[in-house]
């Protein structure tokens, strides 16, 4: 990691390299730096060459060859980004309004009711998700992608379980947070309607308002001790909560990704894009990259540049994600994955905006 204690005119000059770099794709060479500061004292073309030098040693600038402009690597792209999270920084040296909180570049008008038009018509969590993944996708030119929460601190508010086919059923689980999940069950042995009647009964009955991941233990718990009395029906239930209408089950959390080929279209390395896509396409490696690195019990929007834990190929991505919340509960995490050239500013407002946006269009009624 370079040494980021930057005075103040290093500071100035990589963020106007990143901002430069960031409109317009190319290498930054002295004469464009110099084109973009012609007014500012004290920052002549020689100086502006010594400080692309220093910022180059520190690791925050590469050149590809030696008559080519400057590239900023992912260290300065973390570097303008914690700027932009706890400086308020917000163009080459200017600052926030004070009124604002750091790093909130407020969303234009027309961004604001673009993103809500979007969501016109939303009325569940599935929904809400869905809908999520492909404004982000729309609105970044990159991969948007909402992960639903697991059912870990979730607590019980209904369940209903419908016959599908042989070996077959639909378990769909509602939360007292209002976040509804079903999943298709396939079970070893055949239910009839009754049975799955008087399992969804017997669990809504005995175990509304318990956290979900209690349900599962207590119901192998008394399948135990009652296991004479309720033999069959205990077995039925048990049954159903072990091929999981109470959990995660094997195929994880509901996952939403819409973009793909936005990736595509702006990288040029294709090899380098088909091993990205490989680790994208991989779903449990994504909900881990989610999961690792946006906490849920946070509200905060958290931006990740350069992914190579996930991929080597993902070193030049970055991620801004942030946790969706829905009656004091976690409902999900809505994310963007997209090049380093993106407009940090507002992806981090449009982000954490959509993410806000579940409290008010899936409002739990009041009792």
């Amino acid at each position: 990691m370079p040494d980021l204690r930057l005075s103040p005119r290093e500071r100035v000059v990589l963020t106007a390299i990143i901002e430069i770099y960031i409109a317009t794709g190319e290498p930054v060479a002295s004469q464009a730096l110099a084109r973009f500061f012609a007014d500012r004292e004290g920052l002549s073309s020689a100086t502006l060459r010594n400080v692309m030098a220093v910022l180059g040693e520190a690791g925050l600038l590469d050149q590809q060859h030696t008559s080519a402009g400057r590239i900023p690597t992912p260290a300065a792209f973390r570097y303008y980004v914690e700027q932009i999270m706890h400086t308020g920084q917000l163009a080459a040296g200017q600052q926030s309004a004070s009124s604002l909180p750091a790093g909130a570049s407020p969303l234009s008008d027309a961004r604001r009711g673009q993103i809500e038009e979007s969501f016109s018509g939303v009325a569940s969590s599935h929904e809400y998700l869905e809908r999520t993944s492909h404004v982000l996708a729309l609105i970044s030119s990159g991969l948007g992608i909402a992960l639903a929460s697991s059912t870990e601190g979730q607590v019980l508010e209904h369940i209903h379980f419908s016959r599908l086919s042989t070996g077959k059923v639909l378990a769909v689980l509602v939360t007292q947070a209002g976040a509804v999940q079903d999943r298709v069950l396939v079970l070893d042995h055949e239910l009839t309607h009754l049975e799955l009647e008087t399992a969804a009964r017997y669990l809504n009955d005995n175990f509304r308002g318990w956290p979900i991941e209690r349900i599962r233990a207590e119901i192998a718990r008394r399948v135990n001790v009652e296991r004479e009395a309720y033999h069959q029906m205990l077995a039925s239930v048990e049954e159903l909560c072990r091929k999981g209408a109470l959990a995660a089950g094997e195929t994880g959390p509901m996952l939403f990704i819409d973009g793909m080929a936005n990736l595509i279209t702006t990288e040029l390395d294709r090899e380098r894009l088909r091993q990205m896509l490989v680790a994208l396409e991989a779903k449990q490696r994504l909900v881990e990259l989610l999961n690792a690195y946006v906490d849920g019990r946070q509200q905060e929007v958290r931006v990740v540049v350069g992914l190579d834990e996930a991929s080597p190929a993902m070193q030049d991505l970055v991620l801004i994600g942030a946790p969706a919340r829905l009656g004091g509960a976690n409902l999900g995490t809505v994310a963007v994955i997209a090049p380093t050239r993106i407009q940090y500013q507002e992806m981090i407002q449009a982000v954490s905006y959509i993410a806000r946006l579940s409290e008010r269009l899936l409002e739990i009624p009041a009792d």
